[in-house]
């Protein structure tokens, strides 16, 4: 079950997010726009994040960790 998400920047720095990946950093940061970024996997392409304001940031889905 998906939680939430968080974004890491190339800084190493966290973006909590709560809902709307690409609106809520976008918030937090101040800008108007943002451009993805894709990564090349086996299965083929994948998005994987955003640059806005010169700030590339990943955004990973938080799960519910269970033991």
């Amino acid at each position: 079950m998906k939680i939430r998400y968080i974004g890491i920047d190339c800084y190493g720095n966290t973006h909590p997010i709560k809902k709307f990946p690409r609106k809520e950093l976008m918030e937090q940061l101040g800008a108007s726009s943002a451009q993805k970024i894709y990564r090349d996997t086996a299965k083929g392409t994948q998005h994987v994040g955003y640059i806005i304001s010169g700030i590339w940031i990943e955004v990973y889905e938080v799960h519910e960790w269970k033991v």
